[in-house]
């Protein structure tokens, strides 16, 4: 079985494409676990019109996409596991195409594909991003390569007698680091040639964005130093990385002096 794990709140204008992308699944022996955050729109009641008995619907009060998150992978089945935001969907050969491939190889431990991303409408591709490395991720995702990682894309085969769970505490940069302590394993990853994933690129304000990022990457650089198994050195690098990501953002966005104070910020 595959457990797509799905966060919502206020998704109500577009959860049931979510949805109706993993019932259209060629692959049909999945969970598909939607926990509701706490929304205060219709968000429930457009989960309710389904029947299906394979949509296993948690209610919370809001505590954010990762305690969210925390507990369709406490309360998942599958063998192998992933997430699908409310507001995206997964072509129709999303899962069995992964499936396949970790069938034929069982050294494989994470799996991800191509992803196209979408205007907020979902009426023009506007560009794809396509994972390119193979191996042990550590290294790449310490330097934010962006060769195998875009977003929480990943497959993940299970393991039973591991605890899955992110860090409550960050509500921006969460899946970079959940996907960290996953590759300290040294399980290999891989991908799949095939789309696996249709993008929504929402609206957003620019300002709350790089704050709550900024946060984030902080918040992943206290994390990473109470890691034994990541020498300092690659911790340090990780910590320049993401300070030159921050302040090229701010300063894409015209936001100069936010640019210049997050140089003069401690870490």
């Amino acid at each position: 079985m595959i457990s797509v794990i799905t966060p919502a709140y206020n998704a109500s204008k577009h959860i049931r494409t979510s949805i109706d992308s993993v019932i259209n699944q060629t692959f049909k022996d999945w969970e598909l676990l939607i926990i509701n955050d706490g929304s205060t729109d219709e968000t429930e009641d457009q989960i309710r019109m389904y029947s299906d008995s394979r949509i296993k619907y948690f209610y919370q009060n809001n505590k954010g996409v990762s305690s969210a998150r925390n507990v369709g992978l406490n309360s998942m089945s599958g063998d192998f596991f992933c997430f699908l935001d409310a507001d995206d969907y997964l072509p129709n050969n999303s899962l069995e195409c992964r499936y396949n491939k970790f069938i034929l190889n069982p050294d494989i431990e994470f799996l991800d594909g191509k992803v196209d991303i979408y205007d907020p409408y979902l009426l023009k591709k506007t560009y794809s991003w396509q994972p390119t490395f193979q191996g042990n991720p550590l290294d790449q995702l310490l330097k934010i390569s962006g060769s195998c990682f875009f977003s929480p894309t990943w497959m993940i085969r299970r393991n039973t007698k591991r605890i899955y769970q992110f860090n409550e505490k960050i509500s921006h940069g969460e899946d970079l680091l959940f996907f960290i302590e996953l590759a300290l394993s040294d399980g290999k990853y891989d991908f799949v040639d095939d789309v696996i994933l249709h993008y929504r690129k929402g609206h957003s304000s620019a300002m709350k964005d790089l704050q709550g990022l900024e946060n984030g990457y902080h918040l992943i650089y206290e994390s990473l130093k109470d890691i034994d198994k990541i020498p300092k050195k690659k911790v340090d690098q990780f910590k320049k990385i993401t300070r030159s990501i921050i302040f090229k953002s701010y300063l894409g966005n015209y936001q100069m002096i936010n640019a210049l104070l997050s140089l003069t910020k401690k870490w």
